[in-house]
């Protein structure tokens, strides 16, 4: 079947989302077309303001309304921790870990294969942040895959000269997890990485 223009261009923007193939993308525009049109009216709507006005907060760099975000403007954090994420998402995810620190946010991770230098990422910016701060750590909280480890590895080396400590997120085996189902390069990281129990 071939779809009129309109319908084409629908579908390719919705293939513009990470896991959106051609098969969902066509029943998502199908489904706005032919049965919540006021939903798609809605989520045009939506797109279009969040497009024109959320842009980065200048001091950790995660999405925001604002110029400064509302974690960073508020005063109650934690001046002397500092927490390294590769993007906004990750923001949230350590929030719901209670974290009070401050952040800044990476553009992704060291990828030279795929044209992902320091300076695309934010590496000279996240050296301002720290030389114009009073931090006494820094979370390296980049993924735990090749391109993650890469990058602590590089701010790691970038940060040995300074009067802080520079700390990586704990790897290891997942609470609940039972032995047999854990790859061997998570057993290994939890092996590696494994403490005294505290009595």
């Amino acid at each position: 079947m071939s779809f009129s223009p309109l319908i084409r261009q629908l579908i390719d923007a919705f293939r513009v989302l990470p896991g959106v193939g051609q098969k969902t993308a066509q029943r998502m525009a199908l489904q706005l077309l032919e049965r919540d049109r006021s939903g798609g009216q809605r989520l045009a709507q939506a797109l279009s303001q969040a497009m024109d006005g959320v842009g980065y907060c200048r001091e950790c760099r995660s999405l925001s309304e604002e110029e400064v975000c509302h974690l960073c403007s508020d005063q109650r954090r934690d001046e002397s921790l500092l927490c390294i994420v590769q993007g906004p998402m990750d923001v949230f995810a350590v929030e719901q870990t209670g974290y009070r620190g401050r952040y800044f946010v990476l553009k992704g991770h060291l990828s030279p294969l795929d044209g992902l230098g320091p300076e695309t990422i934010g590496i000279p910016e996240l050296i301002g942040r720290v030389n114009n701060g009073q931090f006494a750590e820094v979370i390296l909280a980049t993924n735990p895959t090749v391109e993650g480890e890469a990058t602590a590895h590089y701010i790691a080396q970038i940060l040995a000269g300074k009067n802080l400590v520079v700390s990586r997120l704990a790897h290891g085996m997942p609470l609940g997890g039972e032995l047999e189902m854990v790859d061997g390069g998570t057993l290994s990281h939890a092996l590696s990485g494994r403490r005294p129990i505290q009595m």
